[in-house]
């Protein structure tokens, strides 16, 4: 697989609650840039970060990078829980 770039899409695509769809690398990255400092001292987000850099690292994380992102966004209640 290629190295990742903020184009490359993520293993599967989130849909926020707000409307949002968070569908590529680069929407992961946005996202969790944006989170508060009180949001990336929580456990599940910083494995969501952690992961997303291993990702960007070695990309066969992707799908794992994508799994903790989904769970930390399910935690915080910004998506539905399928």
């Amino acid at each position: 697989m290629l190295d990742l770039e903020k184009k490359s899409p993520l293993a599967f695509s989130l849909a926020l609650k707000d409307g949002r769809t968070i569908e590529t690398v680069g929407d992961a990255a946005d996202f969790l840039s944006n989170l508060t400092e009180a949001q990336r001292e929580r456990a599940h987000w910083k494995a969501a970060i952690l992961m997303l850099n291993n990702a960007m690292k070695e990309s066969r994380y992707l799908t794992t990078a994508t799994i903790n992102l989904r769970s930390a966004l399910v935690y915080d209640r910004l998506i539905e829980q399928h």
